[in-house]
């Protein structure tokens, strides 16, 4: 029987959805990081003229005019990001984004300090790219942050690329500004690219998010629309570069999905023209759904930390596995830290992204645990 490519063989399917997979008719899944909320109306309306518009058919690759303008306008006044239209291409999700990315910048052999716990996407585009992942380890101590200091020390000759997350998946890490300029900085002086995943800049506590990008040209901003509006299943985000790299970028991004499906792009258009006070509301109900979570946790005497942004909560415990096996047979769906990276060990994951009265019921149902 053939066989695949090794680069492939090497990679394990996302813990995540594997759990995922287990989820039943009576279970309460806290493993899935999709908002529960409806997209809001307004963008679905405009769906909804665009398909009897008969806009069904292929875009130009880097998605239509309107929306590139839209987001370019978005990230200079929002996050002081020096952009134009022609820096910025739409892509199939944030997910997209970080394949092309990372395949149009890594070779054979590249080293790519990424964020360990994080995204299990991100070691895996690194992968299929032919290079070599190096963890940088963020610490239960140090509130899940990428410290510049700590990543200095693992940059190497073979370094190309750094990729960076705030606020953070798993962790609900948030940055503080001399982190992004620190590592703006790391980016600057050693001729590096910095990828900044801000997929989750608005849903953020407390804290204010900063974008690398306003402090360095050697940064490529990702972003999307599925967590900030509710937009999963459209799979649309985006990507803004240095204009030197944009055309390197785009060949990725076009020999992969030649466009972001058209319908997806007047949504995201709706979504950043239109209103924004669902955001912020979307935002303070995840902040009582936090406090909720991180509540009753304690109250199991789990040593669970205030997550500053996102979703998440990652809380440490002496065995993570057992636990979330236990939990599987209350119908409580979790997921193991090792999912996330091997200093992922010792934590597991909960995703908060549902309903109060679930998480009310999951954390009942967590609490008649022997753990």
């Amino acid at each position: 029987m053939m066989k695949p490519a090794k680069r492939v063989e090497s990679l394990d399917l996302s813990g995540i959805r594997k759990m995922f997979d287990m989820v039943g008719e009576d279970s309460i899944n806290l493993a899935l990081g999709e908002p529960d909320f409806d997209t809001p109306p307004h963008i679905r309306e405009a769906v909804k003229e665009a398909l009897e518009e008969g806009f069904t058919h292929y875009t130009g690759n880097t998605g239509i005019i309107e929306l590139r303008e839209a987001i370019s306008h978005k990230l200079r006044t929002e996050n002081h990001i020096p952009t134009t239209p022609e820096s910025v291409i739409v892509t199939v999700g944030a997910s997209g984004a970080l394949y092309s990315s990372v395949n149009a910048l890594v070779e054979e052999g590249n080293e790519v300090i990424i964020p360990d716990p994080g995204f299990v996407a991100y070691d895996a585009c690194v992968k299929i790219s032919g290079g070599k992942s190096v963890r940088a380890h963020l610490k239960d101590e140090n509130d899940f942050r990428m410290i510049p200091e700590d990543v200095l020390e693992q940059v190497t000759p073979r370094t190309k690329v750094i990729i960076m997350n705030s606020p953070g998946n798993p962790t609900g890490g948030v940055l503080e500004k001399e982190d992004v300029k620190g590592l703006a900085d790391i980016a600057d002086d050693h001729n590096l690219i910095l990828i900044s995943d801000e997929i989750y800049e608005k849903i953020i506590y407390g804290k204010k998010h900063y974008s690398p990008a306003s402090y360095s040209d050697n940064v490529i901003t990702i972003n999307g629309f599925s967590k900030t509006y509710a937009m999963t299943g459209f799979r649309i985000g985006y990507l803004s570069a240095p204009l030197k790299l944009t055309e390197e970028l785009l060949k990725v991004h076009q020999y992969t999905v030649t466009c972001a499906t058209s319908l997806s792009q007047k949504a995201a258009l709706a979504a950043l023209q239109g209103p924004q006070d669902g955001v912020q509301r979307m935002a303070e109900e995840f902040k009582r759904r936090r406090d909720l979570v991180v509540g009753r946790l304690r109250g199991m005497g789990i040593d669970c930390k205030k997550p500053q942004g996102a979703f998440y909560v990652f809380p440490p415990i002496d065995n993570p596995e057992k636990l979330v096996e236990e939990a599987l047979k209350k119908d409580v769906v979790l997921v193991p830290g090792t999912s996330f990276g091997k200093y992922g060990e010792g934590h597991f994951r909960i995703s908060y992204a549902t309903s109060y009265e679930d998480l009310k019921e999951a954390m009942d149902r967590l609490e008649s645990l022997d753990f």
